[in-house]
């Protein structure tokens, strides 16, 4: 009797969709990709459903998540307001870690700046941040970081020739659904799709 494939993990991908964040949020989907793990985000959920169940029921199902506390700053748009989704949602996880059985979710939070979500969310006290200092090399070591202990290794090298994939691909992919901007469903799942399958040729 043949078994059956082995799930592969994934990884909720809790980022600002903001364009000024675009080179790293590719940087995310090709260092999670790169270990052979599947990112996940909101972008996948319908404006039209119930869409706080669906961000609870989105975190339950991935095995990590990654909160990135970096945007710091108000929309420029009036009012100008500061956002909130993102430690939202990061208390989302740490809810459901508390609550789910040991090993079942573990989640991590990304800095641009040291010492910061000290003072911007004093509640993780005791919780190192991964900094990334703002850069794509910022984020695939501190992914190295998250993943130490995961199966596959990949180095960060794989990880810039993976991204530089994307960065190609992406015209093509925003064409092929006539979107304006990576932050959409149909882009954020293709993307995903052609990074993971670089990254099971390129990383063994």
């Amino acid at each position: 009797m043949a078994s059956r494939p082995k799930k592969v993990a994934e990884v909720f991908l809790n980022v600002p969709y903001a364009q000024k964040f675009e080179r790293l949020f590719l940087a995310y989907i090709a260092g999670i990709s790169a270990f052979g793990l599947v990112p996940r985000a909101t972008l996948e959920i319908p404006l039209s459903t119930r869409r706080l169940e669906k961000i609870i029921d989105l975190i339950t199902i991935c095995r990590y998540s990654i909160h990135d506390l970096s945007w710091v700053k108000t929309d420029p748009p009036p009012p100008r307001t500061p956002r909130f989704n993102m430690p939202f949602e990061l208390g989302l996880a740490v809810a459901h870690q508390h609550n789910g059985k040991a090993g079942g979710h573990d989640w991590f939070v990304c800095e641009a700046r040291p010492y910061r979500v000290a003072k911007s969310l004093s509640d993780l006290n005791g919780t190192d941040p991964f900094i990334h200092d703002g850069k794509i090399v910022g984020v695939f070591r501190e992914l190295c970081n998250i993943f130490a202990r995961s199966g596959r290794q990949p180095s960060t090298q794989q990880m810039q020739q993976i991204y530089r994939d994307l960065r190609v691909r992406l015209p093509e992919i925003k064409r092929q659904s006539a979107a304006t901007s990576l932050y959409t469903s149909r882009v954020f799942k293709d993307l995903s799709v052609v990074a993971l399958d670089y990254a099971n040729t390129l990383v063994i």
